[in-house]
């Protein structure tokens, strides 16, 4: 079997990780793929190498200069995340496909460097107003928060033509089926031999 990618990409509150957490119930052939960030852990909960894999910021900036990422951002100064090719490769080799649930511009980098062994899907909120109720709803983030997380949703919207496949997440059940349609049909069919 030919490993393949699935990343599921959207505004933040749009359901996206729902889904993938659903998709991972419901297809064995799935694993997910731990993403490498600098940030610290939250609480005691959360476990390197399985949440996420914590590096420094010297370690993650070495590894983006012997170009290790298949995909990485600095979210905002001194914290990066992204996906490491070994993560991808170590998924590939236990035999399964990669599933990434990834902010918008990672989509579309993995998009553009794994070509057709990707399939890159964008989760949309039925509106903004329905995403800012959503996210009020959560209780998680301040008023400004809020703003600052629908301005960039609003930016983000802009970018949903670039993905291979658009989901509205107008209701989770039928988003969930939608998705999980899309996801078995990529990997069962072959790639194409360039």
């Amino acid at each position: 079997m030919q490993g393949k990618i699935i990343a599921f990409s959207a505004p933040s509150g749009a359901g996206k990780t729902t889904i993938v957490h659903r998709l991972m119930e419901r297809i064995p052939e799935l694993s997910f793929s731990i993403s490498a960030c600098t940030r610290d852990r939250r609480g005691r909960t959360e476990q390197n190498g399985k949440d996420y894999y914590f590096i420094t910021v010297q370690e993650f900036q070495e590894k983006i200069r012997h170009d290790e990422f298949v995909e990485w951002e600095e979210v905002y100064e001194g914290s990066y995340y992204g996906t490491l090719k070994s993560e991808i490769e170590r998924i590939w080799g236990g035999g399964k496909h990669a599933i990434l649930d990834i902010d918008v511009k990672g989509g579309l980098s993995v998009k553009e460097f794994y070509k057709d062994r990707a399939l890159c899907i964008f989760v949309k909120p039925p509106s903004l107003e329905v995403l800012e109720q959503r996210l009020k709803a959560r209780a998680t983030d301040s008023a400004s928060s809020i703003s600052a997380r629908l301005y960039k949703a609003n930016f983000e919207l802009t970018f949903e033509d670039r993905f291979d496949a658009v989901i509205v997440n107008d209701d989770l059940d039928q988003a969930t089926a939608q998705a999980e349609k899309l996801v078995r049909d990529f990997i069962t069919a072959e790639l194409a031999i360039v």
